[in-house]
């Protein structure tokens, strides 16, 4: 996923609500999604996007971070439009955005370095915004939040239902508490709240007297400490 650092510092050129066109598109099954999306996350694999002609996250005016290992993506990417990541370590670059809000690589209308993409291009996954029920449009990514309202999951069992229930839960108990979250560790947008609402919504899931799965709700402080444990991405 994007490490969108400065992510509300942009210029997309459509800086209000998009109106949807009521097209609905099949995300998959969410049981199948999740883990995939882990996966992802990890870094084990690109995700598997089923875009079809959207280019929405290469024209929504993101910053996309680039890490010293990526060799080949680097050699591809002019030194010109590149610049250090801010609170990474030496060696981890951003790229930014045209003036029309899209990426430098996205040249007629496809990315011009598909093969070399950077690793935060092959990991993004906007239904993520969808399973969490975070609203991309808070950044400003009109596009992208469109996009996502049109994703519909399969949720075809109450394991899945459990899931879903879990992440929107996780999103807004981290919306409430982002002030008892560490500074250091608290979103900063809404693909970061996104994210964290992903994997950490286990921590919203217990099982009732009967033995079935109900949603719960953490203590801060057992939050906190599992966020803290988090694999540095």
């Amino acid at each position: 996923m994007p490490n969108d650092h400065n992510e509300n510092d942009h210029n997309e050129s459509m800086d209000a609500p998009i109106e949807d066109t009521g097209e609905r598109i099949d995300a998959g099954p969410l049981a199948e999604w999740v883990p995939a999306m882990r996966l992802a996350i990890s870094g084990a694999h690109d995700a598997d996007v089923p875009c079809g002609s959207c280019t929405a996250c290469c024209t929504s005016s993101q910053f996309i971070h680039i890490a010293p290992h990526e060799t080949s993506t680097l050699r591809r990417i002019p030194k010109a439009l590149l610049f250090p990541a801010p609170r990474l370590p030496a060696g981890h670059v951003v790229m930014g955005f045209t003036e029309q809000g899209h990426c430098p690589m996205f040249v007629d209308n496809t990315c011009s370095i598909y093969d070399d993409r950077p690793q935060t291009c092959r990991t993004y996954d906007c239904r993520i915004f969808t399973a969490t029920g975070v609203d991309a449009s808070e950044d400003g990514r009109h596009h992208i939040a469109r996009r996502t309202r049109a994703w519909e999951f399969t949720a075809d069992a109450s394991a899945s239902s459990i899931v879903s229930d879990a992440m929107t839960a996780a999103a807004d108990f981290i919306r409430a508490q982002r002030s008892s979250i560490p500074t250091e560790l608290a979103p900063a947008t809404a693909t970061q709240l996104a994210v964290m609402a992903f994997e950490l919504h286990e921590l919203f899931i217990a099982e009732n007297a009967q033995g079935t799965p109900t949603i719960a709700t953490p203590t801060v402080s057992t939050f906190n400490t599992a966020l803290a444990a988090r694999p540095a991405l």
